[in-house]
């Protein structure tokens, strides 16, 4: 997975960086929310196809994990203008702050984001990115994960197929 992060403790940033490429992620690292802007609009110029449809299925980065509270432009900042060039982008706030602060600053994105506070294991971060949750929700309702893995699918779509069958299964259980 492509991983773009905002942090701007260079301890954690480079104690991200090597837990995720050790797990096989390519990571790409900035200081701050104007630096992660740059490198995200990078890598968006350099994709063949900038319709709606083909960012719905295309992300330039899996995930972008941000920290708040960042010299030069804040998270929340940062996730405005990428959320801006693509509302499909899945966006990761790693923080030391209150979860409920953090909870009313993302209203404002009018989009959903993910929320993981500070401290946390790395696994927990992971696991996050990597969908482990979704992955087992799924299993629970006996998907062939491997299947849909080989489909290399994006957050959003591993979201939607997991609603989309919940809801069939709702369907099921409601004729007689």
């Amino acid at each position: 997975m492509k991983i773009l992060i905002a942090e701007d403790e260079s301890g954690i940033a480079d104690t991200y960086q090597r837990f995720l490429e050790g797990r096989g992620h390519q990571v790409t690292l900035t200081k701050d929310g104007m630096q992660c802007v740059k490198a995200y609009k990078d890598t968006m110029a350099k994709l063949p196809d900038k319709t709606e449809e083909y960012l719905a299925h295309h992300l330039p980065f899996d995930a972008v994990v941000l920290d708040y509270k960042m010299p030069t432009m804040d998270g929340l900042e940062a996730a405005k203008l990428i959320l801006e060039t693509n509302k499909h982008q899945r966006i990761i706030f790693a923080s030391a702050y209150v979860m409920s602060t953090l909870q009313e600053s993302v209203k404002h994105l009018h989009m959903v984001v993910e929320l993981v506070q500070k401290p946390f294991e790395l696994d927990e971060l992971v696991d996050l990115i990597e969908d482990k949750h979704v992955y087992e929700e799924l299993r629970k309702i006996n998907v062939k994960i491997k299947k849909i893995k080989e489909f290399n699918p994006t957050h959003e779509q591993l979201i939607d197929l997991l609603h989309g069958l919940r809801g069939l299964r709702t369907k099921k259980a409601l004729v007689p």
